[in-house]
C-alpha cells in the first residue's frame, strides 16, 4: 500500500446519494437510498482490497466511519 488508505465517502447529493473517492472528479455510484450507497461502497472498498468507509450526514459531516476488509475471491474452481 503507498501509505494513503483507500477511502470511499458517501454522501447527499442533490440527484441521490454518491460514493465517491476522495479527489475524483465523478461518482462511483449514484443511488437513490443512502442504504444502497453505503451498501455499494461496501462492495467497492471489498473489491479494491479493503479500506475506509465514510458515511456523511445531509449536513456534509462525517456521523460513521468503519473499516471494511478485503473481499474473499476464492479462484479454487475444481474442472
Amino acid at each position: 500500500m503507498t501509505g494513503r488508505p483507500n477511502t470511499r465517502d458517501v454522501s447527499k447529493r442533490d440527484d441521490g446519494w454518491a460514493v465517491t473517492k476522495p479527489g475524483a472528479e465523478r461518482a462511483s455510484a449514484l443511488l437513490p437510498t443512502q442504504a444502497a450507497a453505503v451498501a455499494r461502497a461496501k462492495e467497492i472498498l471489498a473489491n479494491d482490497g479493503g479500506g475506509e468507509l465514510r458515511v456523511r450526514g445531509k449536513n456534509g459531516q462525517v456521523r460513521e466511519q468503519n473499516t471494511v476488509p478485503p473481499g474473499r475471491d476464492p479462484k479454487k474452481s475444481k474442472g
